[in-house]
C-alpha cells in the first residue's frame, strides 16, 4: 500500500478531475464544477469532528485511488447471482458506468426508468430540477466529490397516480481494484404514485476499492415509496452512502437498510417531512465480524405537523467488529402532533466486539409523542435457558437466538427472494461455533 500524506486520497482526486471548457458548459457541467467548487473549500473528515468521531477513515487517506475509468464489459453472468424474478426492471452499473447489456427494462407504460445518459433528451429538464438539488454537496465532501465525477445516474420517475408493484432493481457492481467509483441515482414519484426500489451494491474484486454513492428522492404529495438497500461489497473495501428522501404532504417513505460488506463503511439516511401528515419508517440491520467497521447516521427532520415516524436499528457484531449507530430525531417549533420512536438495539458476540450508539431527540414543539431507547449486550441467559429446556443444544440455542434477532429486519422485506437470499446469509454468519 503506498504512503501518502494526510490528504493523499483526496489530492489524487483533484488532480484526476478534468474541468469542462468553459464555452460548452450545460446544467450538468455546470453542477459538476460547482461541486469541485466545494470539495476546495472542504476537507476529509476526522475523529475530531463530532460526526465521526467513532468512525476513523484514516486508512482510506493514504489510498491513492482515482476515479474509476470504463472497462471492458463484464460478463454476462457476473451478476446473475444477484438477479431477482420478481423485478420490472433492472438496472446495473459497472463502476458508476451504465451497462445496458446486463439492464433488463420492462414495460415503461406509465413511468420513466433508464439511466441519465438516456433520458437526458426527453426529461432533461425535470431532472435537472432535482439532481443536486436535494443531496447538499456544499457541506459534505463526499457528496461533492461523488457530484463532481457524476457521470451517470440511475433515473426513475414515477408519474401522478401511477403504481409500479414489482421493484426496481438498481444493481451496482465493482469491477476495479484501487479505484473510486460514484454510483448515483435519483427518484421522482409524484403526487399519488406508488413504486418499490431495491438499492444494490456488490464487487466482484477481491482487493480494495473505493465506492462513493448518492442517492436523492423526492415524494410529492400522497405517494408511497419503499426503499431496500443492501451492501455487500467486499471485506477490504469502502464504502460510504449518502441518501437524501424529501416527504410531501401524506407521502409515506419505508426504508430497509441491511449492511454486511465493506472494512469500513459509513451510511447516512436524511430524511425530511417537508409536509403536513408525512410519516417514515427506517429499519437497519449491520452484521459485521473480523475488523469491519460500520456506521450508521441518521436524521429524521420533522417539519410539519402531524408528522410520524418509526425506526428500528440493530447491529450484530463479531469478533473484533466495531458498531456505530447515531439516530437524530428532530421536531421543529411548527411540526405540532409529531408522533416519534426510535430503537437502537445492538448484540455483541464477543468480549472484543464494540458498539457506539447515540439516539437523539432534539424537540422544539410541546404537543408532541416522542421516544427513544438504546440497547448494548450479549444473548440473554434466561432466553438461552428456556430453549435449552426445550431440548436444544447450548451451541443451537445461541444460534436460533442471534438469527432471530437479525430476523426480525429481514422479516419486513416484501421481495420473497432477496429475503430468502438475505435470511440464508444471516443464518450462516450468525453460527456461533
Amino acid at each position: 500500500m503506498s504512503t501518502m500524506t494526510s490528504n493523499g486520497y483526496l489530492e489524487n482526486l483533484v488532480q484526476s478531475w478534468q474541468r469542462p471548457p468553459a464555452a460548452s458548459l450545460n446544467w450538468l457541467d455546470q453542477l459538476r464544477a460547482n461541486a469541485m467548487e466545494s470539495v476546495g473549500t472542504l476537507r476529509m473528515p476526522t475523529t475530531g469532528d463530532e460526526e465521526w468521531r467513532f468512525t476513523d477513515i484514516s486508512p482510506l487517506n493514504r489510498l491513492p485511488y482515482p476515479a474509476a475509468y470504463p472497462t471492458a464489459e463484464l460478463s454476462l453472468s457476473a451478476g446473475e447471482p444477484y438477479y431477482l424474478a420478481e423485478t420490472a426492471h433492472r438496472l446495473v452499473f459497472v463502476d458508476g458506468q451504465f451497462a445496458p447489456e446486463l439492464s433488463s427494462i420492462g414495460d415503461t407504460t406509465g413511468i420513466v426508468v433508464g439511466s441519465l445518459s438516456s433520458l437526458m433528451a426527453t426529461h432533461g429538464e425535470k431532472i435537472a430540477h432535482k439532481l443536486g438539488n436535494l443531496a447538499e454537496y456544499r457541506n459534505d465532501i463526499f457528496t461533492a466529490l461523488n457530484t463532481a465525477f457524476l457521470r451517470d445516474s440511475a433515473c426513475i420517475i414515477v408519474p401522478q397516480h401511477v403504481s409500479e408493484t414489482a421493484p426496481i432493481h438498481l444493481l451496482f457492481i465493482a469491477n476495479q481494484k484501487a479505484v473510486t467509483s460514484y454510483p448515483r441515482c435519483l427518484v421522482i414519484a409524484e403526487s399519488g404514485s406508488k413504486v418499490r426500489i431495491l438499492e444494490d451494491y456488490i464487487g466482484t474484486e477481491k482487493d480494495a476499492y473505493v465506492t462513493n454513492t448518492v442517492v436523492e428522492m423526492s415524494l410529492g404529495s400522497n405517494a408511497h415509496v419503499e426503499h431496500i438497500r443492501v451492501q455487500r461489497d467486499n471485506q477490504q473495501a469502502f464504502h460510504i452512502g449518502n441518501c437524501t428522501v424529501s416527504l410531501a404532504p401524506a407521502s409515506q417513505y419505508h426504508s430497509i437498510s441491511i449492511t454486511l460488506g465493506a472494512f469500513i463503511s459509513r451510511y447516512n439516511l436524511n430524511i425530511l417531512l417537508n409536509g403536513e401528515g408525512a410519516e417514515c419508517t427506517a429499519d437497519g440491520l449491520a452484521l459485521i465480524s473480523d475488523q469491519q467497521l460500520a456506521d450508521t447516521h441518521t436524521f429524521i427532520d420533522h417539519v410539519k405537523p402531524h408528522g410520524k415516524s418509526r425506526q428500528l436499528h440493530k447491529c450484530i457484531v463479531d469478533g473484533m467488529a466495531h458498531g456505530v449507530f447515531n439516530g437524530k430525531i428532530m421536531v421543529r417549533p411548527h411540526a405540532q402532533q409529531t408522533d416519534s420512536s426510535q430503537l437502537s438495539r445492538n448484540l455483541l458476540l464477543t468480549n472484543k466486539a464494540c458498539v457506539d450508539t447515540k439516539p437523539q431527540l432534539e424537540i422544539f414543539a410541546n404537543d408532541v409523542k416522542c421516544a427513544h431507547g438504546a440497547t448494548v449486550g450479549q444473548l440473554d441467559k434466561e432466553e438461552v435457558f428456556y430453549l435449552q429446556s426445550r431440548g436444544l443444544s447450548d451451541l443451537a440455542a445461541r444460534n436460533l437466538l442471534t438469527y432471530a434477532f437479525g430476523g426480525e429486519v429481514i422479516d419486513r422485506i416484501s421481495i420473497p427472494s432477496l429475503k430468502k437470499q438475505l435470511e440464508g446469509i444471516v443464518l450462516a454468519r450468525t453460527q456461533i461455533s
